[in-house]
């Protein structure tokens, strides 16, 4: 009788290996099971799914304002996230409406006017002669084209036909997309009471798919959430809003699609001056003295309010290049409509600087990911 230990019986190797076998059809029918369930969840919410981001990245740049606002009135969260959410509806959906509705009734008012050939240029001033370099080849293309509009448009029917299309398909989900926002709104104010439950949730499964690195990625995503939401939207809503009121005042012609575009421009880091300083050249040409220097002084504070603001509003250094928030403006608003513009810029912000810290574990003041991200506890 073979007594060597070695050797195992052929009935033991059987059991071992179905034992194996049967291991392995558990773990994929496991892995299927959830993958199915995984799979069914985001099919449910994916019609939401951008109302959800954009309410998330809304809770997370606006709780330290709520964890204040709580603060204040002696512990009282429910309070708190009312008083936050009615002043976000208030002073975020309110303008944003308003711009858009502006906006709107402006490009359908000149599209109108091109349909019915109405839309006259005035001739321009012989004080344009005498710009540097330009100025006789920008006078006389402007006297041609004053003279003769109809023509110039003919040339470009088509193509003013096709892009006109396109113009009143976006006008037409402006509606869409402002409910959408206020939605997003509303649901970032049922976000802030489980804030530092949801943050906690976060962070730890953020440990565990990469310990304290994994926890100083997701404290840095809230650092870039906040500066680029409160130092970069937030301020180019405002300068947007009181372009606005400031052209709306002096009956400026189409003044929500000149705010609309200084929206953009401020979001992108170019500033209003590319728009304002037409308008004001106008203003100097067709309104009295009075009138445009009142204009001119009122509009001068939207150039600066970028160096006022931002040092207040944005916690450290911005340092998302602008080309990434252009291409976030860009993509996000041609994929996502009128949440898209402020969603886009964010989300490749926060991208571009989780893959900037993954590159370069130490920040650029060589302190390690952990501490250069340290902040309060996201939403």
């Amino acid at each position: 009788m073979d007594d060597d230990p070695s050797r195992t019986s052929p009935v033991r190797d059987d059991m071992v290996g179905r034992s194996s076998v049967e291991t392995k059809i558990t773990e994929i029918a496991r892995i299927g099971i959830i993958g199915l369930f995984a799979y069914w969840s985001l099919t449910l919410i994916a019609p939401f799914a951008i109302i959800l981001v954009w309410a998330a990245i809304l809770s997370v740049a606006l709780y330290p304002a709520y964890s204040a606002v709580s603060s204040m009135l002696g512990g009282r969260p429910r309070l708190a996230a009312g008083l936050i959410t009615t002043v976000c509806l208030i002073i975020i959906v309110g303008p944003l409406a308003a711009l858009a509705i502006s906006f709107a009734e402006g490009v359908q008012a000149l599209l109108a006017m091109l349909d019915d050939g109405s839309l006259q240029l005035p001739v321009p001033p012989e004080s344009v002669r005498t710009w540097p370099l330009v100025g006789e080849r920008i006078h006389a293309a402007w006297s041609m084209t004053a003279g003769n509009l109809e023509t110039v448009l003919r040339q470009f029917e088509p193509s003013l036909l096709q892009a006109g299309s396109k113009v009143l398909g976006k006008i037409a989900s402006l509606g869409v997309d402002l409910l959408g926002f206020v939605v997003s709104v509303l649901v970032a104010g049922f976000l802030f009471r489980s804030g530092e439950r949801l943050a906690e949730t976060a962070e730890g499964f953020a440990s565990r798919m990469g310990g304290d690195r994994g926890i100083g990625f997701v404290r840095l995503a809230a650092a870039t959430i906040r500066n680029v939401a409160r130092g970069v939207i937030g301020v180019a809503l405002l300068q947007a809003f009181l372009c606005a009121l400031v052209l709306s005042l002096f009956d400026v012609p189409a003044p929500g699609a000149i705010a609309f575009v200084v929206l953009i421009l401020c979001i992108v880091q170019i500033g209003p001056a590319l728009v304002l300083l037409p308008v004001l050249t106008w203003a100097w040409l067709e309104m009295d003295f009075g009138q445009a220097a009142l204009l001119t002084l009122l509009l001068m504070p939207l150039f600066i309010i970028d160096n006022v603001m931002k040092p207040i509003l944005v916690a450290r250094g911005l340092s998302t290049p602008t080309l990434v928030i252009l291409l976030g403006v860009l993509g996000g608003t041609l994929s996502y409509g009128l949440i898209g513009l402020f969603l886009g810029p964010i989300i490749l912000s926060v991208f571009h600087d989780l893959v900037m810290v993954w590159m370069y574990p130490v920040s650029a003041t060589g302190k390690p990911l952990h501490e250069a991200s340290r902040l309060s506890r996201p939403a």
